[in-house]
């Protein structure tokens, strides 16, 4: 099978497109013909070796996919060969092929087309997740999206509509902006000709935002917390701009608000029959039309350097995915 090898920590652009063994099952383990990879900023740091799992060298990037149960190994119960399901993993999914444990799967629900699927897992996972478990967001409350025309941007915005809340979305540029009103936005901020904290108190009438959702960070991260509600909460999802701010503690203890780290793979590794039971919610808000996952760029897995571009450089709008259809 044709696999992107990583031989070396570094750029993205060192990956060597090549043919290797195609893996075999073990216990408990399927095998699956990959359709369609999501590419995300992670797989960007792991390439890199800067991100919070560092694989052993040489190794086959990627962590979601979706594909067909092509092989089972011994003691798999709950899968069988022809399933179509979506599957995350630590590295393996930028292949034609890789093999999973069984329980870090889930089937695609009725409405999905394989990119779908591809992109979904980590972004709307994350962002449920976020919003759910660590925001306890409610309907009617004010949620500020930082990035919001980025992957899990977007996805966010379709949650948190479907959950009820207010969404603001923060972007750089009036297209991206655009972008997150057409995923479901109600209100925009462009914060590279506005100022991000007063925009955000005069759009909540002076009451500021009751979630923070951040996965950008650097010198946005301290304005948007500053304008946050009493009582707020604001989630620490990831550094995409490259800083991580040096946030003042005391802007906690004034506005009684609550800075949360959002690590969904570290939480669905603890706690898989709740990370189950959201991917199930989501599956449901899908088929009954609450939102559809976006795909904006689909990539040929010989274009791979492309589809890494466009998230390196910050250009994505919605979902990269690379496709071996």
């Amino acid at each position: 099978m044709r696999a992107l090898v990583c031989k070396e920590f570094g750029s993205t652009e060192n990956l060597v497109l090549e043919e290797v063994d195609t893996p075999k099952p073990g216990k408990g383990e399927i095998l699956l013909d990959i359709k369609a990879t999501g590419v995300n900023f992670p797989d960007v740091l792991t390439v890199q070796g800067k991100y919070q799992f560092t694989p052993e060298l040489p190794f086959i990037p990627g962590a979601e996919l979706a594909g067909v149960v092509t092989a089972v190994g011994e003691g798999v119960t709950s899968r069988k060969v022809g399933d179509q399901l979506i599957a995350t993993t630590q590295i393996g999914a930028f292949a034609e092929q890789c093999v999973v444990n069984e329980h870090t799967t889930f089937e695609m629900g009725n409405t999905m087309s394989f990119e779908q699927a591809a992109g979904f897992a980590i972004t709307y996972g994350t962002s449920y997740y976020a919003l759910k478990q660590q925001a306890n967001i409610q309907p009617g409350e004010t949620l500020l999206v930082l990035g919001a025309a980025g992957g899990v941007g977007i996805a966010t915005i379709q949650i948190a509509k479907a959950m009820g809340a207010t969404v603001i979305a923060a972007a750089s540029t009036e297209e991206k902006l655009d972008f997150a009103c057409e995923a479901g936005a109600d209100l925009r901020i462009n914060y590279s000709t506005e100022n991000l904290k007063d925009k955000i108190k005069e759009l909540t009438g002076g009451k500021g935002a009751d979630v923070v959702y951040d996965p950008v960070g650097g010198d946005f991260s301290e304005q948007a917390f500053r304008a946050i509600a009493w009582d707020g909460r604001f989630l620490v999802i990831g550094f995409a701009s490259g800083p991580i701010p040096a946030m003042p503690l005391n802007l906690a203890l004034l506005k009684g608000a609550s800075l949360v780290g959002v690590f969904w793979g570290a939480w669905a590794a603890r706690s898989p029959m709740e990370s189950r039971k959201n991917f199930d919610e989501l599956i449901e808000m899908i088929d009954g039309g609450k939102f559809s996952p976006l795909v904006t760029e689909v990539y040929s897995l010989d274009d791979y350097k492309a589809a890494f571009a466009s998230i390196s450089e910050r250009r994505a709008k919605g979902k990269v995915i690379l496709s071996n259809e």
